[in-house]
């Protein structure tokens, strides 16, 4: 159990507790800040999900700088954080602040790519993560974060940046999983021939 992939089991743990969150709620109302009501569970879940995103991008690059890549972080790492903001986009679709179509899409792209990636593996191939895939996975941190703390900050000069960033997060979501079927379309290749 080396660094990164302590990191990794770190952030599973926080996914209950950020469902916890969210779910039960915290006692004591909200919080005002620049103008802008932000519930406390919004806060505190909100909080959980940047420490979490926070380890997602050091045990990647911990792993790799130090050649400590092992099969339970290849597994484990990209798993973990779907599950993060899966959870967080099916909240924010039960509190009535994501359209439960755009969850669906984020969903269904999620569910294929992965096993796409399964398809792969099984051939020995790895599937790396591209430049369309990474801006998709930071629009949709910026969204959830944005939009679980009600736009603040961003409410004063009239401006939907949660919902901007959600719509980019969404464009990028449906771009990077196009590209990843047809740059590994070869995959599929042997049920036209039969």
């Amino acid at each position: 159990m080396n660094l990164p992939n302590k990191l990794t089991m770190f952030r599973i743990i926080l996914i209950p507790i950020f469902t916890l969150v969210l779910a039960l709620g915290i006692p004591g109302g909200s919080i005002t800040v620049a103008g802008t009501v932000i519930p406390w569970a919004n806060l505190v879940a909100t909080v959980i999900f940047i420490v979490a995103s926070l380890t997602d991008l050091a045990d990647g690059k911990i792993a790799r700088s130090q050649h400590l890549v092992t099969n339970f972080g290849k597994f484990a790492d990209p798993l973990a954080d779907k599950i993060l903001v899966l959870t967080a986009f099916v909240f924010l679709t039960s509190f009535g602040i994501v359209p439960a179509w755009v969850t669906s899409i984020i969903v269904w792209r999620e569910l294929a790519v992965t096993g796409l990636r399964l398809l792969l593996s099984e051939g020995g191939e790895v599937m790396a993560a591209a430049m369309p895939g990474k801006i998709k996975t930071t629009s949709q941190m910026i969204a959830i974060i944005l939009l679980l703390l009600n736009n603040v900050f961003f409410n004063n000069i009239h401006l939907p940046l949660g919902q901007i960033m959600l719509y980019v997060a969404l464009f990028f979501t449906i771009y990077s999983g196009a590209d990843y079927f047809i740059k590994n379309r070869g995959v599929f290749s042997d049920s036209f021939t039969h």
